[in-house]
């Protein structure tokens, strides 16, 4: 029996004690759970024993009656390394404070590094001996075969089933019970639900609907019989991937007794979307929408769906998850607890790339490495899901050879053809002037073009009635009540003239007569072809995209491979719209990029080091991905709701919920427009890092926060 003097926590009310042997024991099953997700249960489960063991240390048991804090994971950390487990010794020395870079043999016992600790002094502990058994430690797995990034990757996993073991564990014993988590529907009652829903489509009515039910038919047929893997889902704008692509998913996961569907999406405006359609088929309280603008809080009486809902952010422990790029592939390569705690539950999932192109240039190499060893060694299958595939056969095939990438749209091709329902047409340089003319004089029309300030100035020229600028200047909320009004005018066939950036490309159920598209990626031109008689009621003959260059404009250095790349093919295809032109786009612009562009900050050089040098660089990973890399910063609007957000702000109220709905009521600013804002009195700075607008004047309902602002007087509290 323990001694209850080695204790491990004390409740709030000091009423009731956890022993260090109930802990450990305790995390080692939870942990085990885990690890049974990609078969390693028995090392998930030694880590969990191992964790805590620096608390059976007279100065923890000091501590817990309010003594000077102390060090109690280095302990289990160079017990795990002694046995030459160095994943757990990883995982162990950083359940508190985080993976720490390996660092080298010579690190002295002050540095921050794995080999650092392993040299500390620790205080004694040996009462772990007598109350726990965590001896021979376990095989290693297989995924320790492979190479260091493989390793490293493993690494991160044992990791997340320590540090969710340990939170859930803690979490039951100071609630006084197990919090209400899990108890959604199985994928079995998810696919019945989806049936349901997708019955009356049959028999189609329409052309494009047939063809959008026969490739919702064959993602549900392939995903009965399909065993986990990486696929390929490429299907035309307007061609009904979003729902074929859960048919899929959930007919996979259904047969194959898989955990969840995951959504990886690049942007919120999309996710929300998707995360609505997927609640409206499979009900609220099987989908979490997991992003900085999604807020999930607690009221009094707030009901065990909320309560779930709540739980699962913090490891994503629901059926159909939607999320956003950043917080997928951050997650994979974070070294905080309160990042990687969701990782174990990747394994065993259905992960579905949406907009698969989208997947960011600059981490594309470390990017589908992860994506590799999730199919390979965690029993994950991958759909990269898109109208316009960005060719990465090659890539995976470096990282796994033996992983072809089966393609689910039954000739894609033919597909392509069969959607084709616009005619691109090249109308070279024009002059902005000409631009706003050709806009005006005709009843619907959309124009994309690449600059926020181009389409207010655009905008400028349009009549009044029916005209909308689209930018990031107008905040989310604003953005989706305008789309709203856009969306009635079009169907009801009153003037509509809309003047965009890129945000309307993806995702965004539009169809318009007429499309401009200023010069960009292919990519980018496709998705603003889908924009255009969507529904397809016209000939394409009469569904024109016209693609342009402004005079006297250079392309932004951003877009500018991606513009070559487009004019590349267009001299080399009759039909851009084609897989094998899209490829070619793909492919040329990588050529263009360089290979080094593929992982611009080194990300797996750093885990390819040679085993004598430094090992493992986690921290230092995390800290080099970041998705997000621009030196805008947001200001907050006393728009609509946000007023009252605001007032909270002002209050002194800063969590994370608050800031969360505040999202859908910020707007990025850079650095010059910030100071133009700050000198003209008009922004308020409540800290350092938040911003709020003070002068509505600066804010216009129809373009958004303005560009031309005339200097003043600033003030900061």
């Amino acid at each position: 029996m323990a001694d209850p003097s080695c204790l491990a926590h004390r409740s709030s009310d000091g009423e009731r004690c956890q022993t260090v042997q109930e802990h450990l024991t305790g995390t080692a099953e939870r942990a085990a759970e885990f690890g049974a997700a990609f078969g390693c249960a028995e090392q998930a489960r030694w880590v969990g024993l191992l964790h805590d063991i620096g608390k059976y240390s007279a100065a923890f048991q000091r501590r817990l009656r309010g003594g000077e804090v102390v060090d109690h994971s280095t302990a289990g950390a160079q017990l795990a390394f002694q046995q030459r487990q160095l994943p757990a010794a990883f995982a162990i020395a950083g359940h508190h404070g985080g993976l720490p870079d390996g660092g080298s043999k010579s690190d002295p016992g002050s540095a921050p590094t794995l080999f650092g600790r392993m040299k500390r002094q620790v205080e004694p502990c040996d009462g772990w001996r007598c109350e726990i058994n965590p001896f021979p430690p376990p095989p290693p797995p297989a995924q320790m075969k492979g190479g260091n990034f493989t390793q490293a990757f493993y690494t991160r996993m044992l990791y997340s089933c320590l540090v969710d073991a340990d939170y859930l564990d803690t979490e039951a014993f100071m609630e006084g019970h197990a919090l209400p988590r899990g108890g959604s529907a199985g994928m079995e009652e998810l696919l019945r639900r989806l049936n349901a829903y997708i019955a009356p489509w049959w028999p189609p009515k329409t052309e494009l609907n047939a063809r959008r039910c026969a490739i919702l038919r064959s993602c549900l047929d392939q995903g009965a019989v399909a065993a986990r893997g990486l696929y390929s889902l490429t299907v035309p704008t307007g061609g009904g991937k979003t729902v074929a692509s859960l048919g899929f998913a959930l007919s996979l996961a259904a047969a194959q007794k898989m955990d969840r569907v995951i959504y990886v999406i690049p942007y919120t405006s999309i996710i929300e979307q998707n995360a609505a359609v997927f609640s409206g088929i499979l009900g609220e309280e099987n989908v979490l929408e997991h992003h900085s603008g999604a807020e999930y809080s607690l009221g009094e009486g707030a009901s065990p769906d909320e309560y779930r809902k709540v739980l699962a952010t913090e490891n994503w422990d629901m059926p159909v998850v939607v999320t956003t790029s950043v917080q997928f592939f951050e997650s994979l390569f974070a070294n905080h607890s309160s990042r990687c705690r969701k990782l174990h539950n990747l394994a065993n999932s259905v992960i579905i790339f949406d907009e698969a192109q989208n997947l960011p240039l600059p981490y594309l190499r470390p990017c589908v490495a992860a994506i590799a060893e999730l199919v390979q060694h965690y029993r994950a299958a991958a759909v990269l899901c898109t109208a316009t595939q960005p060719a990465l056969q090659d890539l995976f095939a470096e990282f796994a050879p033996n992983l072809p990438i089966r393609e689910l749209c039954p000739s894609p091709q033919e597909q392509s053809l069969a959607f084709c329902r616009t005619t691109l047409r090249n109308l070279g340089e024009l002059e902005q002037e000409a631009l706003g003319t050709a806009l005006a004089g005709v009843p619907q029309v959309l124009c994309i073009v690449n600059r926020r300030k181009t389409a207010q100035e655009l905008f400028e020229a349009l009549p009044r009635e029916g005209s909308y600028c689209l930018t990031t200047l107008l905040c989310p909320a604003h953005r989706k009540q305008l789309l709203q009004e856009i969306r009635t005018r079009l169907a009801a066939g009153q003037p509509c003239r809309v003047v965009s950036t890129s945000l309307i490309e993806a995702g965004v159920d539009v169809d318009f007569p007429i499309v401009y598209r200023e010069e960009a990626g292919l990519d980018s031109i496709l998705q603003a072809a889908g924009r255009c008689n969507r529904e397809g009621r016209r000939a394409p003959s009469e569904s024109p995209v016209f693609l342009f260059r402004l005079a006297g404009q250079r392309i932004p250095a951003m877009i500018a491979p991606n513009v070559a790349s487009t004019e590349h093919v267009l001299r080399q295809f009759s039909d851009p719209s084609g897989p094998d032109a899209v490829e070619a786009y793909f492919r040329f612009l990588r050529l263009i990029k360089g290979s080094d562009a593929l992982d611009q900050k080194g990300i797996l050089k750093g885990f390819a080091t040679d085993m004598n040098g430094s090992i493992f660089p986690f921290a230092t990973a995390a800290e080099r991905f970041r998705l997000i890399e621009s030196p805008a910063v947001t200001v907050y609007l006393p728009w609509g709701d946000g007023a009252a957000l605001i007032r909270q702000l002002r209050s002194g109220i800063q969590t994370r919920s608050l800031f969360r709905r505040l999202g859908q009521y910020g707007v990025p600013v850079y650095p010059d427009h910030l100071e133009k804002l700050r000198s003209a009195g008009a922004v308020q700075f409540l800290d350092h890092d938040i911003r709020v607008l003070t002068d509505l004047r600066f804010y216009r309902e129809t373009t958004g926060l303005t560009m031309d602002v005339e200097t003043g007087a600033g003030w900061f509290i």
